[in-house]
């Protein structure tokens, strides 16, 4: 398998579907609000970059829920394999992308997880935490979770809840197959990147993105679940409510989205100190010219690429 990880707004998906193109092959996401069905612009769910050279590519994992759902990491290894021995029956080779740093750690680190079920008298205990204090308490732990996707005191419970349990059962580890996997990151420089996510943000919201989250609350999406996915539905769920103006919800999700892009870095630093090799950190914005140059002269993923066909043959 190939895996392309990197931040938001790097160029990371359009670059993995002209590999895919490449290789004749097929995607599968790892981004864990693009798997809500009617969550599109709030989750930058830019299905365009999926058609190159007038051909769909075939993507997996996006569109699988139904917003207000509580979809997990545990659930996100089983749909993984599941789209995973989908595309290996087919001769190919399946192609990760995405900048969830939990999910692409869950396959790629080889084990699988077990689910957690609830602890009442912990979460009671952190109840009246502030998100501040949460994210300094999650900091301590040195399994999958950190802060990358935590940004409300919800899912920072959630996450804490989890450690707790791994930390004080014993858990055998369960099959999860060993995957071969070639992992490249995709960044862009970082002022061009702040100035990528603040145009993005600008566009999406003149494309609706305040008129999406009205119409999830008026199918009967609760505002807190919205809230609960953080980022763009967190910002503007307040927002519509009335808890902040339009400037202010602006100004701060903003900020909030480029903080995201920080704290995906810094876990993708983490996988590598955690012994995963990432191949590049190539500017996501060359994607069409890197693409012909991993298809035709790069000696790295040509020999992945061959040994793993000769491994399936």
């Amino acid at each position: 398998m190939i895996a392309i990880l990197g931040p938001t707004a790097s160029g990371k998906t359009p670059f993995a579907a002209a590999l895919a193109d490449a290789l004749d092959t097929e995607i599968i996401s790892a981004d864990s609000r693009q798997i809500y069905r009617g969550m599109d612009l709030g989750t930058g769910k830019d299905l365009i970059d999926y058609t190159v050279n007038d051909r769909q590519i075939p993507y997996h994992l996006i569109d699988i829920a139904d917003p207000g759902y509580k979809y997990n990491v545990f659930e996100y290894q089983r749909d993984f394999l599941t789209a995973y021995e989908t595309i290996k029956q087919k001769g190919k080779l399946p192609v990760l992308c995405g900048g969830t740093g939990m999910y692409l750690e869950a396959v790629l680190k080889g084990y699988r997880l077990l689910p957690v079920p609830e602890n009442a008298e912990l979460r009671t205990r952190l109840a009246d935490k502030s998100l501040e204090e949460l994210t300094e308490m999650l900091k301590q732990y040195k399994s999958l979770h950190n802060t990358t996707d935590v940004d409300t005191a919800k899912r920072a419970i959630r996450a804490i809840e989890i450690e707790e349990y791994y930390a004080h059962t014993p858990v055998d580890e369960r099959a999860f197959p060993k995957l071969n996997s070639l992992i490249i990151g995709v960044d862009i420089d970082r002022e061009l990147r702040r100035e990528k996510i603040s145009r993005r943000l600008r566009q999406r919201l003149d494309e609706g993105m305040v008129d999406e989250v009205r119409r999830l609350i008026e199918q009967g999406i609760q505002p807190d679940d919205l809230i609960y996915y953080g980022l763009e539905y967190k910002y503007l769920t307040l927002y519509v409510i009335g808890k902040l103006t339009y400037e202010e919800m602006y100004k701060e999700l903003e900020i909030a989205i480029h903080q995201f892009a920080k704290r995906q870095m810094t876990w993708f630093r983490g996988m590598e100190r955690r012994g995963f090799t990432i191949t590049g950190w190539m500017p996501g914005c060359q994607w069409k010219k890197r693409s012909l140059l991993y298809k035709r002269n790069s000696k790295r993923i040509s020999t992945f690429v061959s040994g793993e066909l000769r491994i399936e043959s």
